[in-house]
């Protein structure tokens, strides 16, 4: 009897390797179909939006992970012709802001309301703008670190780094007015672009969908006056639709809504109405769409690589959705379309990003 039971346990035990071993194989099989998903088809991801000036051969380089060395090996790598890409850059903007007709589109007066969104680095003479929705809590982080507020990234507690009041980072709003016009003209100073479109569907699902940061006026005052003012369907009694949020920004008279809650809302303002590009003077403007080589750049040309790292960046999470904007545009009107790029036109032609043709034609 004692036989039998060996032979019984001794089966079961092969039975369970050979279990365990088909769960571990089915398990790397999903990870390297996974891996070749987020990174076979990322040169296809970037077409219309990628840069005019920039060849979509280059964005098909390898994912940075900042904070690694792999970082600083990219960018000896990238060197002058990254340099060149910049300059590119900077020159586009500045025809563009050069073009009588797009004067309208393209610039912007320096108020409080810009002057608000640009944070200072005394202490190694930075600025920075804040364009929600394009990456600028790690932004905010690195200043932070910098500011001498916490040694590190990892010892900042998440709720701290959005509370301007003690992070530790205080706004440009807050100098003099001369001293505002020195940091302007002396300090380096630079901010992110994203494709504007899937910027905007950034927005509507953080702020109207996942709702992460406890924000309840975004689903209770904000939404109800939107579908209130722009839902077609009347009888419809879901929350807000991406189709209202759409017509509402297409609309050139949406800013009642900004009058009644206060002030513009930051998620979806334009950045020229944000940083004011033509009108102030920038170092650098990165691109969320190439961010693995823009920022050990920026961290490089404002002199603070050795001091402090980027945070990691997850693969493939910079790479231009197409498949995302056109599912999300499906169904909503080509008229409406049209209103909403017009509204963000200037943010289009002035960093590069090409006319959505896809969408509008």
């Amino acid at each position: 009897m004692s036989e039998n039971m060996r032979h019984r346990s001794l089966l079961l035990a092969v039975c369970g390797w050979a279990v365990f071993m088909l769960l571990f194989v089915s398990k790397f099989i999903t990870l390297s179909l996974r891996d070749k998903e987020e990174y076979g088809n990322k040169p296809h991801t970037l077409d219309w939006t990628a840069t005019r000036y920039v060849k979509k051969a280059e964005y098909q380089g390898p994912t940075l992970h900042m904070g690694s060395q792999a970082s600083q090996s990219i960018l000896d790598e990238v060197g002058d012709h990254w340099e060149s890409i910049h300059t590119e850059r900077l020159n586009l903007l500045k025809n563009m802001c050069r073009n009588a007709s797009l004067r309208n589109l393209t610039h912007s007066r320096i108020t409080k309301f810009v002057l608000d969104r640009i944070f200072v680095c005394d202490k190694h003479k930075i600025l920075f703008c804040q364009t929600p929705k394009v990456g600028n809590t790690q932004w905010k982080k690195v200043l932070i670190v910098l500011n001498g507020a916490f040694k590190s990234i990892e010892d900042i507690p998440e709720a701290l780094i959005h509370n301007h009041e003690k992070n530790g980072l205080p706004r440009l709003s807050s100098f003099s007015e001369s001293e505002i016009t020195k940091r302007l003209k002396t300090y380096f100073n630079f901010f992110i672009v994203r494709d504007p479109f899937e910027r905007l569907i950034s927005a509507f699902k953080d702020k109207f969908l996942k709702n992460p940061r406890f924000e309840p006026w975004y689903r209770h005052i904000i939404a109800p006056a939107i579908i209130q003012k722009y839902r077609k369907n009347r009888t419809e009694t879901k929350g807000l639709q991406f189709d209202d949020f759409v017509r509402y920004l297409g609309d050139p008279n949406h800013r009642w809504l900004d009058i009644k809650i206060g002030e513009p809302i930051i998620h979806w303002v334009t950045y020229v109405e944000l940083c004011a590009p033509c009108d102030i003077k920038y170092s650098v403007i990165g691109h969320h769409e190439t961010l693995e080589q823009d920022a050990p750049y920026i961290l490089k040309k404002a002199g603070i690589s050795d001091l402090v790292s980027y945070p990691s960046i997850p693969p493939g999470i910079t790479a231009y959705n197409r498949t995302k904007v056109e599912q999300y545009f499906s169904g909503i009107s080509k008229r409406d379309v049209r209103r909403l790029y017009a509204h963000f036109q200037g943010d289009f032609n002035l960093f590069g990003y090409g006319e959505p043709d896809f969408l509008l034609n």
